[in-house]
C-alpha cells in the first residue's frame, strides 16, 4: 500500500517582501497564515515563510512574532506570523501609497534577495509594489523583475542574470518573449536571438526548478495561423522558425511555429510543457483565462528563486476584506517547490 505524505517543507524558510503596505498585501498575508495548516487541496500545509515588514503594520491583521534571527522563522511559525522589522517612515493609510515609505518597501526587497544570497532563506515571495509610488520616491527601475535582476548583479557577481517572466498555474505555464511594452515596439523588437535566450533560460528553469528531465518547448506563431507561407507576414517563417531549428539542434524539445488559436485548449496543453508567446497579451489571456485568481508570476534566469502574486496592489479595495488570497499561497506553495527541487538536485 502507498502512503501519500505531505511535500517536505523547503531547507530554510521563505522570505516575503512586504510590498506597498498601502494595498490589500498585509490582508492576504493574514489570510494566507491562518490557512498554514489547510494550503491547498493537494499540496500540504504552505511551507514556513517570514516577513520583511514593519510589525506596527501587521500587528493589527494577526498575530506577529518579532524576529532576531530568521532561522528561528520556522519554530514560531505554528503560533504567529514571524517578522523580520523593517520600519516604515509613515503609518499605513490603506488605498493610499506614500512616497515617503518608498524607501523601506525597496530596503524589504533588498534585504529579501540578500539573505537568500546568505543561505539564510530558499527564495523570496513578492508581495505587490506600486510603481507610481515608488518611481516617486527615486525607484529607478521599471519594476520588480528589473530591480531583482540588479540584485542578482550585487550579490552573485559570477552567475548568469538575465530575468524572464514566466506566469504559472496547475493548467498552464506561459512565457512572453517580449514583455510590457505596445504592441508595435514588440514586434520590431524581436528576434531570432531574443527568441533563443529566453527560450534557453526558460528550458535550463524547467530543468532546475521544475524537475523537468525534458522539457516541452511551444512557440506561439506571431500572426494568424503562423504565417500561413507568408500569406499573412513573414516573422514566422523568418524569425520563429529559424529559431526552433538551432534550439532543437541543440537537443532541446521546441515546437512551433504554432498557430496561437489553437495552442491553449486542454488537448494542446498535453502536447508541451511550457508555452512561449510572441508578445504580452498572447499568452497572458489564456493563462488568467483559466486560473485568474490562482496564477502565480515567476522569474527565471536569476540564481536565486522568486515568485509573486499575479495581481497589484488593489488600492481600490484595500482594508474592505475583498482580497482574495489564492495567488499568494499558490506562490508560496511554488516558490517551497521550487526550493525543494533545487535541494534535492543539489543546485
Amino acid at each position: 500500500m502507498t502512503i501519500s505524505r505531505p511535500p517536505a517543507p523547503p531547507p530554510t524558510p521563505l522570505v516575503v517582501t512586504m510590498g506597498d503596505p498601502a494595498g490589500v498585501g498585509g490582508e492576504i498575508l493574514a489570510k494566507v497564515w491562518r490557512r498554514r495548516e489547510e494550503g491547498r487541496p493537494g499540496d500540504g500545509p504552505i511551507p514556513p515563510f517570514f516577513v520583511v515588514g514593519d510589525p506596527d503594520w501587521l500587528s493589527s491583521l494577526c498575530p506577529i512574532h518579532l524576529l532576531d534571527d530568521p532561522t528561528q522563522a520556522p519554530s514560531v511559525f505554528s503560533r504567529a506570523l514571524p517578522v523580520l522589522p523593517e520600519r516604515l517612515a509613515n503609518p499605513v493609510r490603506l488605498g493610499q501609497g506614500d512616497p515617503e515609505n518608498g524607501a523601506a518597501i525597496i530596503r524589504s526587497i533588498e534585504r529579501a534577495v540578500a539573505l537568500t544570497a546568505a543561505g539564510v532563506a530558499s527564495g523570496v515571495v513578492t508581495l505587490p509594489i506600486n510603481k507610481h509610488v515608488l518611481q516617486s520616491a527615486g525607484f529607478a527601475h521599471p519594476g520588480h523583475t528589473e530591480f531583482l535582476g540588479e540584485l542578482a548583479a550585487r550579490h552573485w557577481a559570477d552567475a548568469p542574470h538575465e530575468p524572464v517572466m514566466m506566469l504559472a498555474c496547475p493548467r498552464l505555464r506561459v512565457v512572453p518573449v517580449t514583455v510590457h511594452m505596445a504592441l508595435r515596439r514588440a514586434v520590431e523588437t524581436l528576434s531570432i536571438d531574443r527568441i533563443l535566450t529566453v527560450a534557453r533560460i526558460t528550458e535550463a528553469a524547467l530543468r532546475r526548478d521544475f524537475g523537468l528531465a525534458a522539457p516541452r518547448l511551444a512557440l506561439a506563431g506571431l500572426n494568424p495561423h503562423a504565417g500561413e507561407e507568408g500569406r499573412m507576414g513573414s516573422e514566422d517563417a523568418t524569425l520563429i522558425a529559424p529559431a526552433v531549428a538551432t534550439l532543437r539542434d541543440e537537443g532541446i524539445d521546441a515546437r512551433g511555429p504554432l498557430p496561437a488559436d489553437t495552442l491553449f485548449h486542454a488537448e494542446a496543453r498535453e502536447r508541451y510543457d511550457v508555452a512561449l508567446g510572441m508578445y504580452h497579451d498572447q499568452v497572458l489571456i489564456p493563462i488568467k483565462t483559466l486560473d485568474f485568481h490562482g496564477g502565480v508570476n515567476v522569474t527565471l534566469g536569476l540564481p536565486f528563486i522568486r515568485t509573486s502574486p499575479d495581481h497589484g496592489t488593489a488600492f481600490d479595495i484595500a482594508g474592505r476584506g475583498m482580497a482574495r488570497e489564492d495567488s499568494l499561497l499558490a506562490s508560496l506553495h511554488l516558490a517551497g517547490s521550487m526550493a525543494r527541487t533545487r535541494a534535492e538536485s543539489g543546485i
